[in-house]
């Protein structure tokens, strides 16, 4: 016996928020690490859109290993307790498209280039949007990173942050048009 001929069509897809708040929200989410804890740092930046204006309403998820490359194993990435460092975070954008997140530099395995693994969710968006925020710092293994050695210098430099004069990070994501950060498929 064959299966019967589809007689509907299928659901298109639907597009992330604007409800954001609503089950996703917890206490103190953009403290990756405790502000006060050694080797804490601001990483940060704004989301735009195709225009180049600010998205005040998408929200950002991060995860990253500890500064000796070590991803955080343990149970509890959404109770923040001013001690542990979870490895994941929350962010939502202000007015202005800004987020920040108190996180630590991750470290990576000889050779590789440490970098944070980003998931970006907006109104309008079919589905979460996927890319990375590499550190600047360690040029000879940016240069070998299998992903950013397969991209052009222009894509490249959308998954690269900049380090502020205070040690802190800066990476702005730009959802399409010029400067369009590279984003992962999945």
């Amino acid at each position: 016996m064959s299966a019967p001929p589809k007689t509907h069509r299928a659901t298109p897809g639907q597009t992330v928020g604007p409800f954001f708040a609503y089950g996703v929200e917890y206490a103190k989410m953009h403290e990756v690490a405790f502000p006060h804890s050694p080797g804490a740092i601001l990483l940060g930046g704004t989301v735009r859109d195709g225009a180049g204006n600010p998205i005040p309403d998408a929200f950002i998820e991060i995860f990253g290993a500890d500064a000796d490359g070590e991803v955080p194993r343990a149970r509890g990435a959404f109770r923040r307790d001013d001690h542990s460092f979870t490895g994941f975070g929350r962010a939502f954008t202000d007015d202005e498209g800004h987020y920040e997140f108190w996180t630590r530099n991750p470290g990576a395995a000889d050779g590789r280039a440490p970098f944070f693994a980003a998931i970006v969710y907006a109104r309008g968006l079919p589905d979460k949007l996927h890319t990375r925020i590499y550190l600047p710092e360690d040029t000879a293994a940016l240069v070998v990173e299998p992903l950013l050695a397969s991209l052009s210098d222009d894509e490249r430099a959308t998954l690269i942050a900049t380090r502020t004069a205070e040690g802190w990070l800066r990476h702005d994501i730009r959802l399409q048009g010029e400067g369009e950060t590279v984003f992962l498929a999945y």
